[in-house]
């Protein structure tokens, strides 16, 4: 990484949203370590002019546009006269002067389909609703040499799009963002922000929002996104379908995975989503071993041991920042040993009574419900703990085993619509549109005294992607075997497929 010129981005003067003022009100700060110890009258005036008009013209809107309109239409009916402001957010600090990648934040994102670091929406209210304005960057100033002197200018970091162009591709007028902090100090009336994203916002709106109406908004915000539109769902099936070929990748190269690590695998499924997508839409678990009993497990750095069996749960994020959330349980030699068998098979099963489960009118609880007895009922059936499944289940015993909700929304977030309040989620009704993971299963720590030595440090849980249609259920991640002996047969095929 170059660092000859490039300024630490602190020694530039900041606005208060994290953005630069104009360099001419400041001089620039060197590095403290740089090679070049000032700027040159020369060098400045040269870097000034011979640069070509890269504006674009004729721009397409993005596809979801017409979407992004209607949501803010249903946003602006439900806060009538409060002037609204939905951040992107800024970048984080990774280490010293390195940031980690940009995400924009879940409501912005949803909002306008943008993705840009530092971006505001902002509905300001009128007599017949709002106008919405984006608050951008404009193209990097070559005048004061901010384009190639910021930490954040464009010869560093990239070409943006100016405001003309912003415009066109998200079809609602674009203004500067450095502008925005003082308008927001002065305006008046009732304001509304979602909080956690952009600290320069939040102090310009502080004496004008409270925790409370803030809340309301981001809760507004999380269960407006409860039933996917059209747009939606067809980005969520493409993040199943890439996830689906990343599982194929990943069984592909076991034997370089045991000659290696947990790590090797993890790397396998990102190459998919960073070649078809814009990321993993969360840490990937390739848990081998006694690891799978860990159920977050993230380290990704053990041994993946023939015999053993890895569970993969990982997800690729789309370009529009959907994610899938999948998971299989998979015998790392091919084939399932007995005892592996009957606990896949115990799940297998109770996945398969949750999915029936998931049907418009639903209680959104039941496909959780339908699971965990089954669960129940198999831990009675072995012994492991007393009945009937009644019982277990009135007292949690089960939990023990299975420790988690067999499921949860899916969406721009792996966890959507999670500020939602308990009786439009938890506690609602399913609807055709609704997009959720049922994803039971059993899990034998390797320490567990109270169940046979052979049980211990197997771990199982499957996981697919459903979606609520007029009639019954749709399973997004269908193409991805989940019988145990069709996941046999299927790892034989896509390894001799190689």
């Amino acid at each position: 990484m170059s660092e000859e010129l490039k300024p630490e981005n602190p020694e530039i003067p900041e606005n208060g949203t994290g953005e630069t003022e104009a360099v001419e009100e400041e001089p620039i700060k060197q590095r403290k370590n740089g090679l070049y110890p000032g700027l040159s009258d020369e060098l400045a005036e040269n870097m000034k002019s011979g640069w070509a008009d890269t504006e674009l013209h004729g721009l397409e809107p993005i596809a979801q546009a017409k979407h992004t309109a209607a949501r803010r239409a249903a946003l602006s009916a439900r806060f009538p006269g409060e002037r609204l402001v939905v951040p992107a957010g800024n970048l984080k600090t990774r280490s010293n002067d390195t940031e980690y990648a940009f995400r924009a934040s879940t409501e912005y994102a949803y909002l306008t389909g943008d993705q840009t670091q530092d971006g505001v929406l902002v509905l300001e209210p009128t007599t017949s609703g709002h106008d919405a304005t984006i608050y951008l960057l404009p193209r990097s100033n070559r005048e004061n040499g901010e384009f190639w002197l910021d930490g954040q200018g464009e010869l560093w970091v990239g070409r943006r799009h100016s405001l003309a162009e912003a415009e066109q591709v998200l079809g609602l007028p674009a203004k500067d963002v450095r502008e925005l902090p003082q308008a927001l100090r002065e305006a008046t009336g009732r304001v509304r922000s979602v909080r956690g994203h952009d600290a320069g916002i939040e102090a310009a709106l502080a004496d004008k929002v409270t925790a409370e109406t803030d809340e309301e908004l981001r809760v507004y915000l999380s269960e407006a996104r409860v039933v996917k539109d059209e747009f939606e769902i067809g980005e969520l099936q493409k993040a199943v379908d890439s996830t689906v070929r990343g599982f194929e990748d990943v069984v592909k190269v076991f034997d370089k995975a045991e000659a290696t690590s947990e790590r090797y695998l993890e790397g396998t499924f990102f190459l998919r989503a960073r070649v078809e997508g814009n990321d993993i839409g969360y840490g990937s678990i390739c848990a081998a071993g006694p690891h799978a009993t860990t159920l977050h497990w993230v380290r990704n750095d053990g041994a993946v041991r023939s015999g053993d069996l890895l569970l993969l749960d990982a997800g690729v994020e789309t370009h529009t920042l959907y994610t899938a959330d999948v998971t299989r349980t998979l015998p790392i030699n091919g084939t399932f040993s007995p005892l592996q068998k009957k606990i896949y098979d115990a799940v297998y099963e109770a996945q398969e009574a949750g999915i029936a489960a998931v049907k418009p009118g639903a209680s959104y609880r039941d496909f959780h419900d339908a699971a965990q007895r089954v669960l129940a009922e198999k831990l009675v059936e072995w012994g492991l703990v007393e009945g009937p499944a009644e019982r277990v289940l009135e007292l949690g015993l089960q939990r023990r085993w299975t420790l988690h909700g067999t499921g949860h929304m899916l969406g721009l977030d792996v966890h959507d619509c999670a500020a939602a309040r308990r009786e439009a989620y938890a506690d609602g009704t399913l609807e055709p549109g609704v997009c959720l993971t049922v994803e039971p299963g059993l899990y034998f720590q390797a320490d567990d005294l109270t169940v046979p030595e052979e049980y211990r440090g197997i771990g199982v849980r499957i996981e697919d992607d459903i979606l609520v249609t007029e009639d019954g259920n749709r399973n997004l991640s269908a193409a991805l075997p989940r019988r145990s002996d069709e996941v046999e047969a299927w790892m034989a095929a896509t390894k001799a497929a190689q």
